[in-house]
This record gives C-alpha cells, sequence and structure tokens, in this order.
C-alpha cells in the first residue's frame, strides 16, 4: 500500500483513536453507570466504522479492524490510560455483545438455504467430528503432557476440551463481509460448526463431570446428545411449518415490513433463548431460527413503498403497471427479510467484536516460557483443526480447515469452566488465553487470501 493511501485510510483510526483518548477524562470522571455505557456505546461505534476501512484497505476483513481495536483498548492500561479497564467486565455491555453475535448467525441463517446446508451434511459432520477428536487427543495426550508437565490428568482433558471448541462467529462474518456464504465451503463450515458445538458441549459436560463426581454414565452423554439433536430437528422442522402460517397471519394485522422484521428478530430472540436453557450456545439458536424463513415469501406482507418507487421510472400512459409489476418485484424481493435486520447488525455486531478483542491481556505474552508454551499449543489448535479439512471432499480443504480454527469467547467459556473447577492453574490459563489470542486474529487474514485466490 502506498504512503499516500496509508495516509488516507489510515487517519480515520487516528480520528478514532484520538477521540477515545479524549472522552477517557470525561468517562472516568463520570459515576452514573447507564451515562457511561451510553458514552461507551457511541465511542465503540464510530471507532470500529473508522477502523474498518483501514483493515478493508490493507486487503482484510472489516472484523480484524474491530477485533484490533478491541486489544487496544483492552491494553491501554499498560500505557497508564485505566478509564476502559472495567468496560470489558460490564454486564450492560457484555449483554449488547451478546445480543450481537446472536444478531450475526440470525443474519446468517437468513442468507443460508437448508437444502444447500442438508447436501453438504455429511461432509460437514465428517469435517465436525474430526475438528473435535484430533484437537481434543492433540491437548489431552501429546501437546498437553509434553509442554506443560506436572498436571493432572483433568487439567489436560479441559486443554484437550478448549483446544476442541470453535467460535464460527468470527469464520461466519468473514465468509459474509466477502460475499461467499453460498460456497459450498462456507456451508461445510457452518454445518460443521453446528456439529462441534453439540460435541464440544457432550465433551465438557463429560470432563465436568470427571472432575466434580470422579465418573459419568453413558445415559447423560446420551441426554446430551438427544437434547441437541431434538431441538435442532424438531425447531427447524416445526418452525418451517408454523412460519407461512404465522406470516399470513401477522400479516392480516400489519402487512407492513415492520411487523417482518419483528416477527423474525422475536424468533431469533426465543430460539436463542430455548437453546440456551437446554445447555446449547444461543448463536445455535439463532442460527436455525434464520433457516426456518426461507420458505416464507412475501406475498402477505404489502409493500406499496416499491411501487411508488418505480412508478417514476414506469412510461406514462401506462396506469397500474407498477401494480401489476409487483408479484415479479415480490418474487425478487423475497429475501427483504435478510435485508431489514441488517441495520441493527450494524449497531450490536461491532460491539461483540470489540468486546471480544478486550478481553485479550497482552501481559500474558511477557513470560518468554508462557510464550513458548503458548505457541506450541497454538500450533496444535490450528494442526487439529486443518485436519477437519482433509474431510471436505470435494471443497477447498484449506478453506475449511481454516475456517475451523478460531475459539474466539467459545474457548474462553472452557478455560473459565476449568478455571473455576480448580483442575486449571494460571499458567496453563494463560496458555490458553494465549492461543484464543493467535487463533481468533490469524483467521480472518488468512482466510480472505484464500477466498482471493479462489
Amino acid at each position: 500500500m502506498t504512503f499516500p493511501a496509508l495516509r488516507r485510510y489510515g487517519r480515520p483510526a487516528l480520528y478514532a483513536g484520538a477521540l477515545l483518548l479524549a472522552a477517557a477524562p470525561a468517562w472516568a470522571a463520570g459515576s452514573e453507570v447507564i451515562g457511561a455505557n451510553l458514552l461507551w456505546l457511541a465511542l465503540i461505534l464510530i471507532s470500529a466504522r473508522l477502523f474498518a476501512p483501514l483493515a478493508q484497505r490493507l486487503g482484510f476483513p472489516a472484523v480484524l479492524g474491530e477485533l484490533l481495536l478491541g486489544v487496544v483498548l483492552g491494553n491501554l492500561v499498560l500505557l497508564g490510560f485505566n478509564s476502559f479497564e472495567s468496560i470489558a467486565r460490564d454486564p450492560a455491555v457484555a449483554f449488547i455483545a451478546e445480543l450481537g453475535v446472536i444478531v450475526l448467525l440470525l443474519q446468517i441463517g437468513l442468507e443460508t438455504r437448508l437444502a444447500d446446508l442438508i447436501k453438504v451434511g455429511p461432509r460437514a459432520f465428517a469435517v465436525g467430528t474430526v475438528g473435535i477428536v484430533v484437537p481434543f487427543l492433540l491437548g489431552a495426550y501429546l501437546v498437553g503432557p509434553w509442554l506443560l508437565p506436572g498436571l493432572s490428568a483433568h487439567a489436560y482433558l479441559f486443554l484437550g476440551a478448549t483446544l476442541a471448541a470453535t467460535s464460527v462467529g468470527i469464520t461466519g462474518r468473514v465468509f459474509r463481509d466477502l460475499g461467499k456464504l453460498d460456497t459450498p465451503a462456507a456451508r461445510i463450515v457452518l454445518g460443521a460448526a453446528v456439529i462441534d458445538d453439540v460435541l464440544g458441549l457432550v465433551i465438557l459436560a463429560v470432563v465436568s463431570s470427571l472432575v466434580q463426581a470422579g465418573s459419568v454414565s453413558v445415559g447423560q452423554v446420551g441426554g446430551i446428545i438427544a437434547q441437541a439433536v431434538i431441538f435442532l430437528a424438531g425447531s427447524i422442522w416445526i418452525g418451517r411449518l408454523i412460519a407461512p402460517h404465522s406470516s399470513r397471519w401477522l400479516a392480516q394485522w400489519d402487512a407492513g415490513p415492520s411487523m417482518l422484521f419483528a416477527q423474525v428478530l422475536a424468533t431469533g430472540l426465543f430460539l436463542a433463548w430455548l437453546a440456551h436453557a437446554i445447555g446449547l450456545a444461543p448463536i445455535i439458536g439463532a442460527f436455525a431460527a434464520g433457516l426456518l424463513f426461507e420458505p416464507v415469501f412475501l406475498r402477505d406482507f404489502d409493500h406499496p413503498e416499491i411501487v411508488r418507487e418505480i412508478e417514476p421510472l414506469l412510461p406514462a400512459g401506462e396506469p397500474g403497471l407498477a401494480q401489476r409489476l409487483r408479484p415479479i418485484l415480490l418474487k425478487h424481493g423475497r429475501h427483504q427479510h435478510e435485508h431489514m435486520i441488517e441495520p441493527i447488525g450494524y449497531f450490536f455486531v461491532p460491539v461483540f467484536f470489540v468486546l471480544t478483542g478486550m478481553q485479550v491481556d497482552l501481559k500474558t505474552l511477557a513470560d518468554p516460557a508462557v510464550l513458548g508454551v503458548g505457541a506450541g499449543v497454538t500450533v496444535a489448535a490450528i494442526v487439529g483443526k486443518l485436519a477437519a479439512g482433509l474431510a471436505a471432499g470435494a471443497s477447498n480443504k484449506w478453506l475449511v480447515g481454516w475456517g475451523m480454527v478460531p475459539r474466539g469467547e467459545v474457548g474462553l467459556i472452557f478455560a473459565m469452566v476449568g478455571k473455576q473447577l480448580g483442575v486449571m492453574n494460571e499458567t496453563m490459563f494463560s496458555v490458553i488465553v494465549m492461543m484464543v489470542i493467535l487463533t481468533t486474529l490469524i483467521t480472518p487474514p488468512v482466510l480472505t487470501l484464500l477466498l482471493k485466490r479462489q
């Protein structure tokens, strides 16, 4: 990139940094929680938008700019600025960030066709299974005992479980930003991510039970799997039966786009809650909700604004032509529900990625011993997921493998459970945090490069 281009696209990032630092004293002086959170959200939104063009100009997706912005904000304390230290732990901001990833997976589900997902089902199952088994075995029985000797067997099992996790939010965002959600590789990754979530939940439950009770029954494992399968299959099957009828009924009350927006978003939030209630990740429920609206045509919703917009463009002397064209417009506008969710994603989604970046503690990289062990564990984490790409069949194996690499917030959740149970010491936790950092930051540029080559 040329120096003038760097000046042009780097200037917004500098403006964002100056804005954040200028607002820090006002933030530090404020004691009212609601006011502080309002200021925080305003700063994060505009700063994320200013950092995004710089990342895109460098050839990276916008999500990398948002992640790096979070890394910078989360580590300003190293330079003496502690105004942002408490934000990463603020429950209100954390809730908005969780809504962000739920909205993102709802958008991805709306843009994914269930029939296409079913076509790659066997491959996705194979990729998801390999992507769980290989990293778990590497962490629990090879890398853990070798690089972190002297720990308990339970600690190594938790390390393996953490390496088995996958964060679909980051990969899905990259595919979506580059318009590649409709590729076979993206469908395999999305399907495999669902399998990963179910199998990862089983592994986490089994390991936690071994630590707490010393044993685990086959019935417990079978119950977890049955719950997950019943939820996914039942929600999609029943939802696809109900959605057309509910759309028709709701259109009788209000045939405008606001009702369709409310139906789609409420369904996403409800299934996210239901998934959380049975122990699954809420994002799986949101993704399943997005798949429900594929067969819902918009013929029951009136769109007078479409007619008004095209009438001036049509030949004079043909009254009613716009109205007669309306069925054709609706046929080609069947994805309107996807576009209606887009603006709310502009608000919530960046908060999730910036907050994910703020979880990165660069102080963990100061210890050379931790740095070396963390690098070794990261290599094992990447290799384990790249092995999953070998099961992708005719699709781009590298693309599928790298799509499974990021651990993101899922890996941190697994590590926190192990720490709370007392089987994971500070050194192992720091190593896992480093692995999560590297896999989260490395994946977006690598995926972008592979997709552009393809």
